[in-house]
């Protein structure tokens, strides 16, 4: 089954067997999402293991991404594990205290965010099902751990809370590295193992991108590319410039859903997507695109719908969460989703050539005259020789309706390229110094005979 639109897959307990993993390859899945938020270091390792054996039993290119946690914020414990009752109208109290909380207040454990937030804030408890607004704050010295200090807030909406519940800040600038040191950990193990992205949580600007570059390139010369996680208003509103910076981004309607109101999701979605063709950098689109086959053996139609979409706005990839990690049923959702967005990226619902000659992207760059031939003669293939990636991404994000086959001479730049739409990666440095186009169709299981363009020229091959 061929399809444009990759498949990226996060790894966890149901999904980690060597099996399972092969599998899930062989359905479709072309990323491993690494989650840091979960399993210990040594799991995450023995996964960063078990993805490269099968890599390389296969011959087949697997990148890997380590997702960092960020400053994902959650709330302290209470009393007991029962559910606590609220009113809205009520007063609740976040404070520094690690007495456990009850009905009145909560420890907020995280000294920073109690000192970024203001009057008029708000702060969304479990995924917003609780909302309370802050009407009175007192800052927290970062020099004494024993200063007390508090947040009085409103509750505006919300019956129950309990303990460990994440909460939101969408008002709030959060004045802290976006590195935490939990990340710095995280990191520190994951470079060992050499991953091909590392993500990172909760961006607010282009400045988080450079903290984190720098972090990596004082660690490793692997040429590790970063993505950015898009969950904050912060993020949209510096968009930009954080594009310029990254190497890929991933869309985590999750958190983001929660941040800003739902309803703006979508819009901001395609604006995430039109930026990022611009600079050709790749888009995930993430959260709930499965998620009722955490239990059933099929999709809903909205779920089909939604996953259609992403491959319909020539999204690059398409991610799993909650449903390939815990879910009981990880090959089918990876075999779902495969067939999804193989359909719908047959399904020309728009002209490719529009996308091709797309207004906001250079008039007469090579990437343009290379995938103009390409449609104009009907060519079965584009097939580049890349060392870097780079030209095969600015290909890619002209979005033709034919495969690129991708020659690479170093495992890093054919696994990273795995996530690019209709990319097709082989690591072969014998076949990249022979410029073998037909070896290349040959290993990529394309037939012989067709019109290919090679080096924006087209070719017949016999």
């Amino acid at each position: 089954m061929q399809k444009l639109t990759k498949i990226t897959a996060t790894i966890g307990p149901k999904s980690s067997p060597y099996e399972t993993l092969k599998e899930m390859i062989a359905c479709g899945m072309n990323v491993c999402r690494l989650n840091f938020s979960h399993d210990t270091q040594e799991a995450q390792g023995e996964k960063f293991e078990t993805i490269r054996k099968i890599s390389e039993e296969l011959k087949r290119p697997i990148a890997i991404i380590a997702d960092l946690q960020g400053p994902k914020c959650r709330i302290g414990d209470f009393a007991t594990d029962e559910k606590y009752p609220l009113t809205p109208g009520q007063t609740f109290i976040l404070d520094n205290d690690p007495t456990p909380g009850d009905s009145t207040r909560v420890q907020l454990p995280d000294v920073d965010v109690l000192n970024s937030l203001s009057k008029g804030d708000r702060v969304l408890v479990n995924d917003g099902k609780i909302e309370l607004e802050v009407v009175e704050s007192s800052k927290c010295d970062t020099e004494s751990e024993h200063r007390h200090c508090q947040i009085v807030t409103r509750v505006v909406r919300g019956t129950e809370i309990w303990s460990r519940r994440a909460f939101n800040i969408p008002d709030t600038m959060l004045e802290a590295s976006v590195l935490t040191d939990k990340d710095r950990s995280d990191l520190e193990y994951a470079l060992a193992k050499d991953p091909d992205y590392v993500a990172i949580s909760f961006v607010q600007t282009h400045k988080d991108v450079i903290e984190a570059r720098e972090f990596i390139k004082a660690r490793t010369k692997r040429p590790i590319k970063i993505i950015v996680k898009i969950e904050r208003p912060q993020a949209i509103e510096n968009f930009e410039r954080i594009a310029d910076e990254t190497d890929a981004v991933m869309v985590a309607r999750g958190d983001l859903g929660v941040e800003i109101p739902f309803w703006e999701v979508p819009a901001a979605t395609r604006m995430m997507l039109r930026t990022c063709r611009k600079k050709n950098k790749p888009v995930i689109i993430a959260t709930h695109m499965l998620a009722s086959m955490e239990q059933a053996e099929f999709p809903t139609r909205a779920e089909i719908s939604d996953v259609a979409t992403a491959a319909y706005l020539r999204a690059d990839s398409a991610m799993t969460s909650e449903e390939t990690t815990i879910g009981n049923h990880p090959v089918k959702v990876i075999d779902a989703m495969a067939k999804i967005l193989s359909a719908a990226d047959r399904d020309s619902i728009e002209n490719s050539a529009d996308w091709i000659r797309h207004e906001n992207l250079p008039e007469n760059d090579w990437s343009r005259s290379v995938a103009s031939i390409a449609h104009l003669n009907k060519a079965a293939a584009i097939v580049v020789f890349d060392c870097s990636g780079e030209h095969t991404r600015a290909i890619s994000c002209r979005r033709p309706d034919m495969p690129i086959v991708a020659v690479c001479d170093n495992a890093v730049t054919a696994n990273q390229l795995t996530l690019s739409r209709g990319v097709f990666p082989i690591f072969n440095k014998k076949m990249f110094d022979a410029k073998d186009v037909a070896a290349a169709l040959k290993f990529a299981k394309m037939e012989q005979g067709k019109t290919v363009v090679v080096d924006g020229e087209s070719v017949t091959l016999e």
